[in-house]
C-alpha cells in the first residue's frame, strides 16, 4: 500500500477553508520546512533532540500557555513550591522540544535495531498476535509518544492507530509520510475513525489510541484527587469485542532514546457488566495514567488543559 492510499485525511478541515486560509497554510508548510524540518534534519537525532529541547525550554515559559502547564501542576502536585513547579514546567516544555526534534528522525529511532529503543515485557504484544482477537492499546502524552506506535507495530502486530489531524493539510502529509516510514502502517484520524476502530476489532486486528486528554463527553474519572472528564471510547470497544486493554507507557532515557512498557491487561472486577464495567475501565485507565505521570511529571504533557477552569477556580490555582 502506499504512502497516499494510507494517508485518510477529514474532509470537513478543508472543505470549509477559505482562499486565504489555504494561501497561508502554503506559506506555513514552507516555513515549517525551512525554519524547523529540514534544520533539524541536518543536525541528527541527538542534536536535534538537544537543539529543540533547548530552544523550546527558554522560550515556551514566556508564552501563555505556560499559565496552563503551572496550573495544571499546581492541581495535581498542591503541596509543591512555586520553585518546583516551575523547575518541572520548563522540563515539560523541554520534553515537548525534544519531542518536536525527533519527529523528523522517526524512522532512524527503530525500536528493535540498534540501541535507542528498549522495549519490556515485548512478549505480551507477541501474545496479542499471535492470538486471534487483537487488543485495544491506551496510553498517554509521555514523552515523545509517537515512539510507543512504533513498537506495537513494527513487533510487528496488526494495529490500527489513530491520531489527531493537523489543520494544515501539507504539514499533516508531511507528518503521516514519516510515520509510514516509521513502520506505523494505517492511521485513522479522530472523529473518522470509531467505524474503523469497529471494523478492525472485528475482524481481529488491534486498535490504539491516546486516552489522557479531556472528553467533554465523557466520564469524570478521579484524576490527582479532582475530577476530570475522561473518554469511554477504547473501555467500550474493547468490552464490546471481549478483547484485552493494554497500557504502553514511554520513558525518555536519553536523546532521542528510550524505554516501552507493556504493561499487564486491564479488565474489569469480576461480575460488572454494561456501563458499570465501562466506568471500571476508565477509572482503571486513568489511575494507570496518573502512576505514570506521577513517576516522571517532567515527560507529560501538561500543555494540554486536563480540567476545566471551574476546577482551577474549585482549587484556587
Amino acid at each position: 500500500m502506499s504512502d497516499t492510499e494510507q494517508y485518510i485525511r477529514p474532509t470537513d478541515i478543508d472543505e470549509r477553508s477559505t482562499f486565504g486560509q489555504r494561501v497561508a497554510w502554503r506559506l506555513e508548510a514552507i516555513a515549517w520546512d525551512l525554519v524547523y524540518w529540514w534544520p533539524m534534519k541536518l543536525l541528527g537525532p541527538d542534536r536535534a533532540s538537544n537543539t529543540a529541547g533547548w530552544i523550546v525550554k527558554r522560550i515556551a515559559p514566556l508564552l501563555s500557555q505556560s499559565k496552563t502547564v503551572k496550573r495544571n501542576l499546581r492541581m495535581a502536585f498542591p503541596d509543591w513550591d512555586e520553585a518546583e513547579v516551575d523547575r518541572v514546567a520548563k522540563a515539560s516544555w523541554e520534553s515537548v522540544g525534544r519531542t518536536a526534534g525527533e519527529l523528523p528522525h522517526l524512522p532512524k529511532i527503530h525500536p528493535y535495531e540498534g540501541n535507542r529503543v528498549e522495549t519490556v515485557y515485548p512478549e505480551r504484544l507477541d501474545a496479542v498476535e499471535n492470538s486471534d482477537n487483537g487488543a485495544v492499546f491506551i496510553s498517554g502524552h509521555f514523552a515523545n509518544w509517537e515512539v510507543m506506535a512504533a513498537v506495537i507495530c513494527r513487533r510487528p502486530v496488526d494495529c490500527l492507530v489513530t491520531y489527531r489531524a493537523l489543520n494544515n493539510p501539507h504539514i499533516d502529509r508531511r507528518i503521516n509520510k514519516v510515520r509510514h516510514e516509521y513502520g506505523i502502517g494505517v492511521l485513522t484520524p479522530k472523529g473518522l475513525g470509531t467505524r474503523e476502530l469497529m471494523r478492525a476489532l472485528s475482524a481481529g486486528r488491534s486498535v490504539a489510541l491516546m486516552n489522557d486528554q479531556k472528553f467533554n463527553k465523557g466520564l469524570a474519572a478521579p484524576f490527582f484527587g479532582h475530577d476530570a472528564m475522561t473518554a469511554p471510547g477504547p473501555a467500550r470497544l474493547a468490552l464490546k469485542y471481549d478483547v484485552p486493554i493494554i497500557p504502553v507507557s514511554t520513558l525518555r532515557t536519553g536523546p532521542a532514546r528510550f524505554r516501552v512498557t507493556i504493561h499487564e491487561p486491564i479488565r474489569p472486577e469480576p461480575g460488572l457488566e454494561g456501563d458499570e464495567a465501562v466506568k471500571d475501565c476508565v477509572f482503571k485507565i486513568t489511575e494507570f495514567i496518573e502512576a505514570e505521570v506521577r513517576a516522571n511529571p517532567e515527560q507529560w504533557f501538561w500543555q494540554h488543559r486536563r480540567w476545566p477552569k471551574s476546577a482551577w477556580k474549585a482549587a484556587g490555582v
